[in-house]
C-alpha cells in the first residue's frame, strides 16, 4: 500500500475488539447501535477481518503570522535590522538550523520537513486567514476580517462534506476554538463553509488547557437519562411522519434534524469517554504541557485514533483578545514575545505531539501541518499593513513564509524550496495555499478537483485549483 507520497506503508491488522471498544474511544462519536452489536458479539473481528488505517490530517493553524525570518527561515549573514536577535542552532538532521529557542523542535526535525517557499498576496489577517484555510485568493476586497457568505468554504468543511468518515465519526473536527476578534460580531474569514453552506461546518470542540474539553449541548442529567431521551426523538420522528404537510416541515427542519441526529449519535455513544483527557496519564499530559494548545493537540491524537479525518487546532494562548498583537502577531516586542511565550509553548506542545503520534503508530498516515496565515517583514519596524508597527516589531508580510509538515508520508529532515538572502521573496519551489490545500485534500482522499455548486449564485467550484505536492516523500 502506498501513501499520497509515493511512500510504501507496513501493512496493520484490525485492532481486538476490546481496543475497539477502548483505545481511544471508537464507539464515542457515532458509530450505530447495529455496529456496536456487532462488535460486542464480536462478528468482524472474529470474523479475521483486516483493514488499514485510513489518513488522516491535523492542521495546525499559528494565528497571527509567526516570523520565518527568526524561527525557521533564518539569515544570520544578514545586517541586524533584517536578522534580529535571535540566533540558529544545529538540529538532529545536519545542515538544517531553526531558532535557538526552540530546542526541542530541533532535535525532532528529522522528522519534519521545512515547506520555505509558501506564498500569496494577502496582508490583512481575515482575507489572508481565509486564503490558507481555503486554498483560495480572497473573493473581494480586504476590507473585513469576519467571515461573509461569499467566503470560499475551509478545508474543514470541504472534508466535512466530502472526507470519509471512519465508523461514522465526523469527518472533520475543530478545536478549541472558532478564531474570532474581540469586538466583532462573525468569526474570522475562510473558517466555515462559506458559498458552500454552512450546514458544513466542522464540528467545534470546545477546550482549554485548564477544563474539559466538551462539545456545546451534550451533558447527560440525572433527570434525563438516555432512555428518555430515545423516547422523545421516536416521539418527534413519529409526529413528523404524521404532518400532512411533511415536505414542507421536513425542509423547515433539516438543519435542526441533522444538529439533532449528530447530537443523539455522540450522546449514545458516550462521547464524553474520548473527550475526557483524564483518560490519558499525568506525565503525557504534562509533556504536551498544561496549555490549550498542548491540550488541545493531546485531544486532537486522540480524535485521529478514534478515526477523525481532520483535525484543526487553532492556535489559542493569554494573547488572544490583544487588538494589536494577537497570538502570533508581533507588531511590537517581537523578540520577547517570542523567546518568553510563543517559543516556549509551541516547543513543548508540537515535538510532543509528533512523538506522541509516532508512539501510538499514527505518524505514517497522520499528515500534520503546522502554518500561519503569513510570515513578517525582513527589516524591522519595516511598515506594511498595520500602523502598529514598532521599531522592535514586524509586520504582516504573505510573500514568503514557512509550513511545516510531518508524517503522512512527508520524508522529514528536508527542506522544500527557498527564499532571498533577507527571507522576503521565494526563489525556488513556489507553493500556494492552494497547493497545500490540494496536497492535505489529496492525501485523505478527497478528490480535489471535483466541484459543487455555489448556495449564493449556483456555480460550479473546484474544491481546489492547486496541484499537490507529490514529490515530498
Amino acid at each position: 500500500m502506498l501513501n499520497s507520497f509515493g511512500r510504501r506503508l507496513p501493512h496493520r491488522g484490525i485492532f481486538s475488539r476490546r481496543q475497539l471498544l477502548h483505545v481511544g474511544g471508537l464507539s464515542a462519536l457515532g458509530l450505530t447501535s447495529a455496529q456496536l452489536s456487532r462488535l460486542r458479539a464480536g462478528t468482524e473481528a472474529d470474523a479475521g477481518a483486516t483493514q488499514r488505517r485510513k489518513n488522516s490530517c491535523v492542521f495546525l493553524f499559528l494565528f497571527g503570522g509567526p516570523s520565518q525570518i527568526d524561527l525557521w527561515d533564518m539569515k544570520p549573514d544578514a545586517s541586524a535590522e533584517i536578522r534580529g536577535e535571535f540566533q540558529p542552532v544545529a538540529t538532529k538532521v545536519p545542515g538544517i538550523e531553526i531558532c535557538e529557542h526552540l530546542p526541542k523542535l530541533a532535535q525532532q526535525m528529522d522528522k519534519v520537513c521545512l515547506v520555505r517557499s509558501m506564498q500569496h498576496k494577502m496582508n490583512v489577517h481575515g482575507p489572508a486567514c481565509s486564503e490558507v484555510f481555503s486554498g483560495r485568493p480572497y473573493h473581494s476586497a480586504p476590507i473585513t476580517d469576519q467571515a461573509t457568505p461569499e467566503d470560499w468554504p475551509s478545508l474543514s468543511a470541504m472534508t466535512m462534506r466530502y472526507g470519509n468518515s471512519q465508523t461514522g465519526l465526523p469527518p472533520s473536527v475543530v478545536l478549541p476554538w472558532y478564531l474570532q476578534f474581540p469586538g466583532q460580531s462573525a468569526r474570522i474569514a475562510g473558517q466555515t463553509g462559506g458559498r458552500m453552506g454552512e450546514r458544513h461546518d466542522a464540528m467545534l470542540i470546545q477546550g482549554s488547557g485548564d477544563s474539559e474539553f466538551q462539545v456545546d449541548g451534550l451533558a447527560l442529567y440525572d433527570t434525563v437519562p438516555l432512555s428518555r431521551i430515545e423516547n422523545r426523538r421516536r416521539l418527534s420522528d413519529n409526529l413528523q411522519s404524521r404532518d400532512p404537510q411533511q415536505v414542507y416541515s421536513r425542509k423547515l427542519v433539516t438543519d435542526i434534524d441533522r444538529h439533532r441526529d449528530r447530537a443523539f449519535s455522540l450522546l449514545q455513544h458516550r462521547a464524553g469517554e474520548i473527550l475526557d483527557l483524564e483518560r490519558e496519564s499525568i506525565t503525557l499530559r504534562d509533556a504536551y504541557g498544561r496549555t490549550s494548545v498542548g491540550q488541545s493537540l493531546l485531544m486532537a491524537r486522540r480524535m485521529i485514533e478514534a478515526g477523525v479525518s481532520l483535525v484543526t487546532v487553532n492556535w489559542e494562548d493569554e494573547t488572544k483578545i490583544s487588538g494589536t498583537d494577537t497570538c502570533w502577531d508581533t507588531h511590537k516586542d517581537n523578540f520577547d514575545k517570542l523567546k518568553t511565550l510563543l517559543c516556549p509553548m509551541f516547543d513543548q506542545a508540537f515535538p510532543a505531539f509528533l512523538q506522541d503520534l509516532d508512539d501510538h503508530g499514527l505518524l505514517e498516515t497522520t499528515l500534520v501541518v503546522a502554518i500561519g496565515e503569513f510570515g513578517r517583514t525582513p527589516k524591522l519596524g519595516q511598515f506594511t499593513q498595520s500602523s502598529n508597527t514598532k521599531k522592535s516589531g514586524r509586520d504582516h508580510w504573505p510573500h514568503a513564509f514557512t509550513a511545516l509538515l510531518a508524517g503522512g508520508g512527508v520524508r522529514g529532515g528536508q527542506v522544500y524550496g527557498s527564499t532571498d538572502r533577507h527571507a522576503g521573496f521565494v526563489t525556488d519551489s513556489p507553493v500556494s495555499p492552494a497547493d497545500l490545500s490540494a496536497t492535505i485534500l489529496y492525501h485523505l482522499g478527497v478528490d480535489h478537483t471535483q466541484e459543487y455548486v455555489s448556495t449564493n449564485q449556483g456555480l460550479r467550484h473546484p474544491l481546489s485549483e492547486g496541484s499537490p505536492l507529490r514529490n515530498l516523500g
